[in-house]
């Protein structure tokens, strides 16, 4: 699959790390900065893609990041192959302490994923949605047996 990729002047390209990785590293632009505990910033990479139609482009939180505390609060975030604006990463400092974001740090992933588009079709009833064995079980059911 070919993304087409064009970079501000201090951007990078996304980069998988290791031979099999389905995450590409995505580094911030942005000066060092400071992020303070609980504090949501959005964090600019300089790069724009040109995403095929039929693929989405997940931003992922780095799992090194997330064991500091430090996440992209929108996890899993989707780049649609609509948008052509800068891919930024929203990222959270869930801790207490403040965190210094470096420029030139790597702050998230891309993930490429195929998707299928539903057709909606409205139904009448309630009976036609038609039933199973969970039913109406959600949120917590399958600990409750």
């Amino acid at each position: 699959m070919e993304v087409k990729i064009y970079l501000d002047p201090e951007g990078k390209f996304p980069a998988y790390q290791h031979k099999g990785d389905a995450g590409a590293d995505v580094c911030s632009i942005e000066e060092n900065f400071m992020l303070g505990p609980g504090e949501i910033k959005m964090v600019h990479t300089g790069i724009y893609m040109d995403i095929p139609l039929g693929i989405e482009c997940q931003c992922r939180p780095r799992s090194g990041l997330a064991l500091k505390g430090i996440t992209v609060i929108n996890s899993p975030g989707t780049i649609d192959s609509g948008y052509k604006g800068e891919c930024t990463v929203i990222l959270v400092n869930q801790t207490k302490q403040m965190f210094t974001v470096e420029k030139g740090m790597r702050i998230g992933q891309f993930v490429f994923n195929k998707y299928e588009v539903a057709d909606f079709v409205q139904v009448m009833t309630k009976e036609e949605i038609g039933s199973s064995d969970r039913g109406k079980a959600g949120f917590g059911s399958t600990d409750k047996k």
